[in-house]
C-alpha cells in the first residue's frame, strides 16, 4: 500500500473484471457528448424544457427535478462508488442534511463521536428540534456501537477516517450489524474518496461526500454528492432532493466533473507526500501527537488496510497548546490557512476555531480535538518545501 502501483492492485480486487478505477475516472459513460462528439459534457444552463408532446412528457422538464449536466455527474459518482444511483447537491452539508431527512420525529441515530463540526451542529441544534435524536460514540470500539442501540434506532452514521482525529471505523462490521437490526448504514467518504475507499462494496447503504474537497480538488466549487446502494433507497433520496430543492447547478456540476477527472493523479501524489509529512512530524519531540492512519503505531491501521487501498492526504497533529498552534498558523508561508481541505494547494486548518468551532470546548476536548490540534491537508507542492516551511514555523516558536 505504499505507492500508486499497489493502489492499482487493490483497485482490481475491489472492482472485479472490467475497467480499473483510473480508467473509470476518464471513461465514465458520459465523457463524450452523444449529440456532437464534444469531449466534455455540455453545460445545460437552463431552468425549464419544452414539451413537444404534452401527453408524453420529456425526460427533463424542470432543472430542479433533473438537468442533463447534473445527471451526468450523478451517474459519474455512482459508477465510481459502485452504487445504483447518485445525487448532486449544493454543498456537502446539503447532501448530509437531505439524507438525514430520510428520518422522522422520534427516530434515533448512532453517530461517529468526532464527527465533522457541521454535522454535529445539524444533529444537535437543528434535527434535535425535530425530535430526531443522536448518540455519539467512539466507533473504534464495536461494543460502544452495540451499546448505543435503542428500540427507535434507525441508522448508523460513520466518518472514517474521522475529522479531524482520523479514527478508523470498521465499515463492513458495522454495516453487517446494522442489517441485522434493520438499520441504514451511512458513511461520509470525503477524506478517502472512492479512489481509496468504496463503502458500498463493503455493504454500506449510502455514501456521502463534500465534493468541495478532494473530488473537486481546486478550491473553486461548492458541492455535495450522495450515492445509494439500492434502487429503492435511490428513489427515496431522489424524492427528497427534488422536494427540498437542494440541487447542484449546471455550471458547478460541470466544474466538479472536470476536477474529478484528475482525482487519481492528485490523490496518489498527495498521499505519498502526506506519509512523508506524518513520518517527519512523528519523529519530532516537540509534537505531542500525530494522527495519520499510515503510521505504524496508528491503532486503526489494520482496519484501514483491510477496507481501503491507501491512507489519505490529511495529517493532524497536536503542537501542545492553542497559543503555539496560533503562532504556527501565523508563520507558515506555503499552505493556505483556511477552512476546507482536499485541494491542489495545501491547506492548514485550526479545527478548534474552524471546522469544529460549533462544538462546545468541553465536547471537543472529550473527543481529542484539543486547542493545540492542527489539520494539514497536503496538496501538490513539493513535500520538501512544505516540510521546510512547517519546520521554520515550529522552530520560531
Amino acid at each position: 500500500m505504499s505507492d500508486a502501483g499497489q493502489h492499482q492492485q487493490g483497485n482490481e480486487g475491489q472492482n472485479g473484471p472490467g475497467k480499473k478505477f483510473d480508467t473509470k475516472l476518464i471513461h465514465f459513460g458520459n465523457e463524450v457528448d452523444a449529440a456532437t462528439g464534444a469531449s466534455s459534457v455540455p453545460i445545460y444552463q437552463v431552468s425549464t424544457f419544452h414539451h413537444h408532446d404534452i401527453f408524453n412528457p420529456p425526460e427533463y422538464d424542470y432543472s430542479r427535478s433533473g438537468n442533463p449536466t447534473r445527471q451526468a455527474l450523478e451517474d459519474y459518482i455512482a459508477v465510481l462508488e459502485g452504487g445504483e444511483q447518485g445525487f448532486a447537491f449544493s454543498s456537502g452539508m446539503s447532501a448530509i442534511s437531505t439524507t438525514f431527512m430520510l428520518f422522522s420525529a422520534g427516530d434515533h441515530l448512532i453517530v461517529t463521536e468526532d464527527v465533522y463540526g457541521g454535522t454535529y451542529r445539524l444533529l444537535t441544534n437543528i434535527l434535535s428540534r425535530l425530535n430526531i435524536e443522536a448518540t455519539f460514540v467512539d466507533m473504534t470500539n464495536f461494543e460502544n456501537v452495540k451499546a448505543a442501540l435503542k428500540p427507535n434506532t434507525k441508522a448508523v452514521y460513520m466518518e472514517t477516517p474521522s475529522n479531524p482525529t482520523l479514527k478508523i471505523t470498521d465499515m463492513a462490521l458495522i454495516a453487517a450489524w446494522g442489517r441485522e437490526h434493520d438499520l441504514l448504514s451511512i458513511v461520509d467518504n470525503t477524506f478517502m474518496t472512492p479512489y481509496y475507499q468504496r463503502p458500498i462494496e463493503l455493504g454500506v447503504d449510502i455514501v456521502l461526500h463534500s465534493a468541495t474537497k478532494f473530488l473537486g480538488g481546486h478550491s473553486d466549487v461548492l458541492a455535495g454528492l450522495a450515492v445509494a446502494r439500492s434502487e429503492s433507497l435511490g428513489r427515496r433520496l431522489k424524492f427528497l432532493q427534488n422536494g427540498l430543492g437542494t440541487v447542484l447547478g449546471a455550471q458547478d456540476s460541470w466544474l466538479l466533473m472536470r476536477g474529478m477527472k484528475t482525482l487519481g493523479a492528485r490523490m496518489a501524489h498527495s498521499e505519498i507526500s502526506a506519509r512523508k509529512l506524518a513520518d517527519w512530524l512523528n519523529q519530532r519531540k516537540d509534537i505531542d501527537a500525530v494522527f495519520y492512519p499510515g503510521l505504524p503505531d496508528h491503532p486503526g491501521r489494520d482496519v484501514q488496510e483491510k477496507q481501503s487501498t491507501g491512507y489519505g492526504a490529511v495529517v493532524s497533529f497536536d503542537v501542545g497548546s492553542g497559543e503555539r498552534a496560533k503562532q504556527v498558523l501565523s508563520k507558515v508561508k506555503l499552505p493556505l490557512v483556511a477552512v476546507s481541505l482536499g485541494a491542489v494547494e495545501s491547506i492548514l486548518s485550526y479545527p478548534a476555531m474552524m471546522s469544529h468551532a460549533s462544538m462546545p470546548r468541553e465536547v471537543r476536548h472529550e473527543r481529542g480535538i484539543t486547542d493545540g490540534l492542527l489539520r494539514f491537508s497536503v496538496g501538490l507542492e513539493d513535500i520538501d518545501d512544505l516540510i521546510a516551511d512547517l519546520e521554520q514555523a515550529l522552530e520560531n516558536n
